[in-house]
């Protein structure tokens, strides 16, 4: 059984890691990390202290009313994509008491994605001519 780096848990719910296999478990948000912990393996869990995130991206549907999932990257370059059900926007608004708000940022639209992508094509096919 992991032991929680968090002193204080301000808020527990559930939620998805999607790190390989779904796994379900319970996130909390506390004073010293963010933390998952699996429901079914105690020895599956995920803790991130807030001074090793550098940003939380989170994807925003229907104009932001819906935020089906967000995603953690850390400073040593690595990505953690979680989800909690119907409590995103809480988890996240609770995240700001602990991470900068500049630092939750919201994730690209496909559209965007796509226009990026076309963008790049032309730019790159203008420089070999």
């Amino acid at each position: 059984m992991a032991e929680s780096m968090n002193t204080k848990a301000d808020l527990v719910v559930k939620g998805i890691s999607y790190q390989g296999l779904n796994n379900y478990g319970k996130i909390m948000i506390g004073d010293k990390a963010f933390e998952f912990y699996n429901d079914r393996d105690v020895n599956d869990f995920i803790q991130i202290p807030w001074s090793e995130i550098d940003y939380i991206v989170a994807d925003l549907v229907f104009g932001g009313k819906w935020i089906p999932r967000f995603a953690i990257e850390t400073k040593q370059g690595y990505t953690f994509r979680f989800s909690a059900s119907r409590e995103t926007k809480r988890l996240l608004a609770k995240c700001r008491d602990y991470f900068p708000a500049e630092r939750i940022v919201r994730a690209r639209s496909a559209i965007e994605n796509v226009r990026i992508n076309i963008n790049n094509i032309i730019h790159r096919k203008g420089e070999k001519t």
